[in-house]
């Protein structure tokens, strides 16, 4: 399973950025969020840096208490 398709099944909104067709986007991940990792997941202003079910669960249970 892919974070993508993580976040589809439990239907959260998402914004996914392409930093390879995107320098913004890469410029963004490095030294906004000082990750060179993808994926970068960003909830609630907290960083979950590559794919963790774990991860994401804890940080979505976070924004929905």
């Amino acid at each position: 399973m892919t974070a993508k398709e993580f976040l589809s099944s439990r239907q959260v909104e998402f914004e996914e950025k392409n930093i390879r067709a995107d320098p913004g986007a890469m410029r963004e991940l490095v030294e906004d969020l000082n990750s060179r990792s993808t994926p970068t997941l960003v909830v609630d202003g907290q960083l979950v840096i590559g794919f963790d079910p774990v991860e994401y669960e804890a940080a979505l249970r976070r924004i929905s208490d």
